[in-house]
């Protein structure tokens, strides 16, 4: 039996060969293992920031509504304040040439305004103008709360764990 017989030559390299695709089943064995547990891993992470967002979105959607509670409590006490007299809303005119007053809801401010006076809006007016401040502040606590839970958010996904 010689080594350059064919046969010898033959088994050598089934042997090499068998060796070769063994390892190489092996190793993507092995890997397919690791790639399981990385993508485990990072599922779990996922799932941590996602209940972390979740939490921090209830969160703030419950503050929201009692903020917005808050507000509409305020505004309820405004109407009756201003239906029953005890609010009344004045906003600035211009004072009259004449020196005479002419009416007891006309006063003259002092200050560097001497020119001007202040006349009181009537209760529907001061409703309406009161519910339109209202509507606006309620839209700025949504965007508030939007750009809270934003920058939330940011902040939760760029940090790893």
């Amino acid at each position: 039996m010689s080594l350059f017989n064919p046969w010898v030559l033959l088994g050598i390299v089934l042997f090499v060969t068998s060796s070769f695709l063994g390892g190489y089943y092996k190793g993507s064995e092995d890997e397919v293992l690791k790639q399981q547990a990385e993508i485990a891993k990072l599922n779990e992470e996922s799932r941590q920031k996602e209940q972390a967002l979740a939490s921090a979105v209830n969160a703030q959607a419950n503050q929201l509504m009692k903020a917005n509670q808050n507000a509409k409590l305020l505004q309820q006490k405004r109407v009756a304040d201003i239906d029953s007299g005890a609010l009344k809303l004045r906003i600035a005119v211009k004072a009259s040439e004449c020196s005479v007053h002419t009416s007891s809801d006309t006063t003259t401010t002092s200050g560097d305004n001497s020119g001007s006076a202040s006349a009181e809006l009537d209760g529907e007016t001061s409703k309406a103008l009161i519910a339109i401040t209202d509507e606006g502040d309620a839209a700025i606590r949504k965007l508030a709360t939007c750009v809270s839970l934003y920058n939330e958010a940011l902040q939760t996904l760029k940090v790893k764990p």
